[in-house]
C-alpha cells in the first residue's frame, strides 16, 4: 500500500482540503448515525474511497491495480486475506461439528479466566509469526465457537484484537506496517533488518500484550457464565452463501481502505507529517479509520530519531484497535461475528483511549528527548 505520491501538490489546495476533511468526518460519523451505512459498511467505505481519490485527483493505474490486488496478495505471493478468509470459512463450514466439539473439550478442561488470558496472550504474540491475517481468521472462528452471549463475544474479540494489533509489529511477517517500517529504515543510519522491530518494540509490546490478556481475563472471564459440554457449544449458523459473501465483503473492505488511504494522502502530507512526533502519537488516532501501513509509509523517515519513530508507531498500533477499519483483525472478526461499528466503538474507543494514556506516560521520558 506504499504508492507513489509524486502527483500531490507541494502546497495545500484549500478546495481539496475541504473535500477530504468532509470525507473524513463522514467516515467517522455516518456509520454511527445512519442505519443503512451501518449495515453496508463495506460499500460505504468503497464509495468514500472512490470519492476521496477523485477529489484528490490521484487516479492512476497503479492505484486501481493496488486496490484490486491488495486483498488477494501478500507482497508478490498470490495469497491474501480474501483467499485465507474464504479457505478457513469453507473448512469450518464443512468440519464445524468437529471444530466446535474440540473447542468445547478445550474450554471444559481449563478455568475460563485462564482460557481467556491464554487466548489473548498467545494470539497476540503469535500474530507476528503466523501473520495477522491467519491470526485474525483463526481467532474469529474460535470465538464464534464459544457459547457466550453476543455482548461477551464482542468484548472478547475487541480486547484480543488490541493484543493482536500490538503483537503483529514484532516481525515483518506480522503485518504490512512492520514490513514498510523495515523497508523505510533499511538504509543508514538504522540499516533495519528482520529483527529491527523486535529489538525496538518488544519492550513496549510484550508487556502490553500480557497486560491486555490480564485485563481480558478480568473483563470477560469474571462475568461470563460458561457451562460447556459436548452438546452445549456455540451453534454454527453459517451457510455456504454467508461464507462466500463474507469473503467478498472483506475483499471490498480492504480495497476500499487502499483507495481511502490514497485519497487522503494530501491531508497527511500537507498537514499531519508536519506535526511534531510527540503530538503525532495522538494525531495518529486517525488510524482507527485509515490503514496504518499507509500512515507509516508517509510519516516515517530515516532522518527521524529512534524516539520519534517509536512514538509514532506505538500511537498507530494502539489506535488501530478502536474502530473496525483500523486493523485487519478487526475487519475479519467484525464480518464473522456480525459486529457493527457502534457495537465495536462502545468497547474499543474507551479501551483504546486508556491504552493511549498509559503508553503516553510510559513513552513520556522518550518523547521529552524529541
Amino acid at each position: 500500500m506504499n504508492l507513489p505520491t509524486a502527483e500531490i501538490a507541494a502546497e495545500p489546495v484549500w478546495g481539496i482540503t475541504a473535500g477530504l476533511v468532509t470525507i473524513a468526518l463522514l467516515v467517522l460519523i455516518l456509520p454511527f448515525k445512519v442505519r443503512f451505512v451501518e449495515h453496508n459498511l463495506e460499500a460505504f467505505f468503497l464509495a468514500m474511497g472512490i470519492l476521496s481519490v477523485t477529489i484528490s485527483g490521484l487516479w492512476r493505474w497503479d492505484v486501481v491495480t493496488e486496490a484490486l490486488k491488495a486483498p488477494v496478495m501478500i507482497g508478490s505471493l498470490p495469497l491474501g486475506i480474501f483467499q485465507i478468509v474464504l479457505l478457513f470459512g469453507l473448512l469450518i463450514y464443512f468440519f464445524n461439528r468437529q471444530f466446535y466439539r474440540a473447542v468445547s473439550l478445550l474450554v471444559n478442561k481449563i478455568d475460563f479466566k485462564i482460557f481467556v488470558f491464554l487466548l489473548i496472550a498467545l494470539f497476540g504474540l503469535l500474530s507476528s509469526i503466523i501473520s495477522v491475517i491467519v491470526t485474525a481468521v483463526l481467532l474469529a472462528e474460535l470465538i464464534s465457537a464459544l457459547p457466550l452471549p453476543k455482548n461477551e463475544r464482542i468484548k472478547l474479540i475487541v480486547v484480543t484484537c488490541f493484543a493482536v494489533g500490538l503483537g503483529a509489529v514484532l516481525t515483518p511477517l506480522g503485518e504490512p506496517l512492520s514490513t514498510i517500517l523495515v523497508q523505510k529504515l533499511s538504509g543508514p543510519p538504522y540499516n533495519a533488518g528482520f529483527t529491527f522491530p523486535l529489538s525496538i518494540f518488544a519492550v513496549y509490546v510484550v508487556p502490553g500484550v500480557l497486560a491486555t490478556a490480564l485485563f481480558g481475563a478480568w473483563y470477560v472471564g469474571r462475568r461470563a457464565t460458561v457451562q460447556i459440554s459436548d452438546t452445549a457449544a456455540g451453534e454454527y449458523a453459517e451457510t455456504l452463501r454467508t461464507v462466500l459473501l463474507r469473503a467478498f465483503k472483506v475483499y471490498v473492505f480492504i480495497a476500499a481502505l487502499v483507495l481511502l488511504g490514497e485519497g487522503l494522502k494530501p491531508l497527511i502530507l500537507w498537514y499531519v507529517i508536519k506535526i511534531p512526533a510527540a503530538a503525532l502519537f495522538w494525531i495518529n488516532m486517525v488510524s482507527a479509520i485509515l490503514d496504518n501501513a499507509t500512515l507509516t509509509a508517509v510519516e516515517i523517515s530515516s532522518t527521524m530519531s529512534l524516539s520519534q519513530i517509536t512514538s509514532i508507531i506505538m500511537g498507530l498500533l494502539i489506535a488501530g484497535g478502536m474502530l473496525i477499519p483500523g486493523n485487519i483483525p478487526n475487519i475479519v472478526a467484525a464480518a464473522r461475528l456480525k459486529i457493527n461499528m457502534k457495537e465495536w466503538a462502545v468497547i474499543g474507543v474507551p479501551i483504546g483511549l486508556a491504552l493511549m494514556v498509559i503508553y503516553f506516560l510510559v513513552l513520556l521520558p522518550v518523547t521529552l528527548r524529541l
